[in-house]
């Protein structure tokens, strides 16, 4: 099932790209029916997971036996949420794209080429398998940005390639330098191994501050952040929202499945580091985003905040906190998606993203503007929107984790980056929703039922998660309990 799931949109790639010039067209269509296959698949393996039951679905075939490399796939409470994830919002990005006229038979087989490499990220339980999967998520969005972006398309398709490339390069050398020691590729293996017993300590500085370069730049946090609001503001709407809702998240998926459990004992040394570069990210993002002129640019900022917020929670090596960083990565997924999409939108139809021509929306777009609006008190952290769930449980479990070495004061300065978050989301509302229209948004249509389609699954999403923590911690909860055993926690 998982190997289905996985390649399945490859058959996507290969009609899009066999399919004749003149039906084209056509490609949406492909890319539309088997991402909606996909969620469908998607939705049998939550329904069909057993609660606690650790990996599940596994699948282990000999790959190169001569060097120990084997394709091991399969899902737990860590990757099953990203997996349903990434299937919605690629199902969404292509509905959300429909209108694409240039090149559409190359925009949408890196659409779906995209998945392929995402869905592989989460469910690889191979060094190599994992890598491969990594590094291939580079080229469609490299190719998404450079095509279809905005002016500067170029230049931030080349610095996102080359940023998370090089944290690529020291990942490599990492799980190089694991295998000439173990023997094995084998993450499950190697989580299993107790490392810490029979590897100096200095190997396990080195490999987890490789690992974690890798992964830390993907987040990304403070100071490996540049590359974001560049590739996001030229990114062109879906890639936005794959961007924000996908890819980051592999950063601290990483944190969670590999550098952790592997090296729990270099985790300790890092602990406090990450804990300061989390609270940094958190501050920084949130401070800069009051900054921003560009709508979108403010959102990929908040962005920086809310991936802190995920940090934070890792940082603190409890399992409140490992369960706060997939809430945050899940809720941040769905509320920043739903955020990317709505600018597009009101990009499409005023050609501008600046906030102060923008304003008046809700006169002039009352559905939009009530979206709008709840997707940012959703950013926010507002109660009973999904967005509260990961920030309250990372204070929690920092508060507990961070005693540990007497840092308990950074909780308080992470708590300001909520007050500056739901400052200038509440900046941003009374600006571009209320007021009289101005010039740019005078005379535009409201929503129309593709766009509304496309944002709805996102908007209750939002309100369930908000409203039944349950429902998502009880995936979470296991794998977080699990991996803060395997640390010690």
């Amino acid at each position: 099932m998982l190997t289905v799931i996985m390649f399945l949109p490859l058959i996507a790639v290969l009609i899009c790209a066999l399919l004749p010039k003149s039906a084209e067209g056509f490609a949406k269509w492909v890319a539309l029916f088997i991402a909606a296959l996909n969620v469908v698949l998607a939705f049998f393996l939550v329904a069909t997971y057993s609660f606690g039951g650790g990996m599940q679905f596994e699948q282990l075939v000999e790959w190169i036996p001569q060097i120990g490399m084997n394709y091991h796939v399969g899902v737990d409470g860590l990757s099953l949420p990203l997996v349903v994830l990434t299937t919605v919002l690629t199902f969404l990005a292509v509905l959300g794209s429909w209108n694409i006229k240039v090149k559409p038979k190359f925009y949408f087989a890196m659409l779906m080429l995209l998945s392929v490499g995402m869905i592989g990220v989460f469910m690889a339980l191979d060094f190599i398998l994992f890598y491969v999967f990594w590094e291939l998520v580079l080229v469609p969005m490299y190719f998404l940005i450079n095509q279809w972006g905005g002016a500067r398309r170029q230049y931030a398709a080349i610095k996102f390639f080359l940023y998370t490339f090089f944290g690529s390069v020291f990942m490599l050398v990492a799980i190089i330098a694991l295998y000439l020691v173990t023997g094995t590729f084998d993450i499950i293996a190697l989580q299993n191994m107790d490392l810490p017993s029979f590897v100096p300590y200095g190997f396990q500085w080195w490999v987890f501050a490789a690992l974690c370069l890798g992964f830390a730049i993907k987040v990304p946090i403070w100071p490996f952040h540049t590359w974001l609001p560049d590739a996001h503001v030229e990114a062109p709407t879906a890639g936005s929202v794959l961007l924000a809702g996908i890819l980051l998240k592999m950063g601290t998926y990483g944190f969670l499945r590999i550098a952790i459990p592997i090296l729990p004992e270099a985790f300790e040394w890092f602990q406090p580091i990450l804990a300061v570069l989390a609270v940094i990210s958190i501050v920084y993002g949130a401070a800069v985003a009051f900054a921003q002129t560009d709508v979108k640019k403010l959102v990929a900022y908040s962005s920086v905040s809310h991936m802190g917020f995920a940090m934070l929670g890792i940082a603190s090596g409890t399992a409140i906190g490992f369960a706060a960083a997939m809430a945050v990565n899940i809720s941040h997924g769905l509320t920043t998606g739903l955020l990317f999409f709505l600018v597009g939108m009101i990009y499409d139809r005023t050609h501008t993203r600046e906030i102060s021509k923008l304003g008046g929306v809700a006169a002039q777009m009352p559905i939009y503007a009530a979206i709008f609006t709840l997707a940012s008190f959703a950013s926010m952290g507002l109660p009973l929107l999904s967005g509260f769930i990961g920030e309250f449980l990372s204070i929690v479990g920092a508060w507990e984790g961070f005693a540990a070495f007497d840092m308990q004061w950074l909780v308080v300065v992470a708590a300001i980056g909520i007050l500056l978050g739901g400052a200038y989301m509440l900046w941003l509302i009374q600006r571009m929703i209320f007021g009289d229209p101005s010039e740019a948004v005078e005379g535009q249509s409201d929503m129309d039922l593709r766009e509304i389609l496309v944002v709805a699954p996102l908007i209750v999403a939002v309100v369930a998660f908000g409203v039944y923590w349950a429902f998502l911690l009880n995936y979470i909860d296991p794998a977080a309990r699990t991996l803060a055993r395997l640390i010690g926690g």
